[in-house]
């Protein structure tokens, strides 16, 4: 008797854990969970795209690039100014580099001379000391760095200037010799400009001069300079824009 109750109990927790497993089971979904998280990301991604048209809006209605100062011709598309800068300044065959912190230039000179710049957007700025050309209404004088390299003939030298570009004036910063497939990593630069006998120094400004480098040319150089600025900033935000759209 004590035997069948042994054999008993072990067949009723078998038959007990069999029901348990013969009976339905909850399913459990995540759709509402999934659905809350795709509507969280799409008012995110929603908002973000609202402040990037609201931007857009605002810097092509409220400070458009100016067209007297650079020829900058505009071209209207709802939103969007296609802006399209001058190729050309005196005798320069000016490259845009679109997307790019910086932009070239290229002329001939005399028979045998080419000239090549490489210019930066604005990347440093000083305060305005009183009593100085520039406008009152501008607290900074935004620097722009210019490096000339003067190339003659088939040789491989070339004479570079390190030049800070102000916004009404050019100042030479290093002269030196280099090759120009740049051979040697680390020329020798020469001492500081400024250590240079004067009349040497204004030698070398007239040398430049010459070669289209000149106070003109920078105060253009700030105009355009200006106006790439806004328009790097616009296509930033429109090709940012366009990704986030993107399903």
């Amino acid at each position: 008797m004590a035997m069948a109750r042994r054999l008993v109990r072990p067949l009723r927790g078998i038959a007990k854990r069999v029901l348990l497993q013969q009976q339905p089971q909850p399913v459990i979904f995540n759709f509402t969970r999934n659905y809350i998280s795709e509507m969280r990301r799409e008012a995110f991604e929603e908002n973000i795209l609202r402040l990037l048209r609201y931007e857009i809006r605002y810097e092509l209605e409220h400070s458009p690039p100016s067209q007297e100062d650079v020829g900058i011709r505009l071209k209207f598309d709802d939103l969007y100014h296609f802006l399209k800068p001058i190729t050309k300044f005196d005798s320069f065959i000016i490259d845009e580099r679109p997307g790019e912190q910086w932009i070239k230039l290229n002329k001939k000179f005399g028979e045998n001379e080419e000239i090549k710049v490489e210019v930066t957007m604005f990347d440093a700025s000083i305060p305005v000391q009183k009593g100085s050309d520039v406008s009152a209404a501008d607290d900074v004088q935004l620097h722009i760095t210019m490096i000339v390299n003067v190339l003659k003939g088939e040789g491989n030298e070339v004479l570079e200037f390190v030049c800070s570009a102000w916004p009404n004036s050019v100042e030479i910063r290093k002269v030196y010799m280099r090759g120009q497939n740049g051979i040697v990593d680390q020329p020798y630069v020469g001492p500081p400009f400024k250590e240079l006998d004067d009349e040497l120094q204004n030698s070398l400004y007239d040398f430049l001069e010459t070669r289209g480098i000149s106070d003109e040319l920078c105060a253009f150089l700030h105009q355009y300079m200006k106006n790439k600025d806004k328009l790097e900033f616009v296509r930033w935000m429109e090709k940012s824009k366009s990704f986030i759209e993107k399903k």
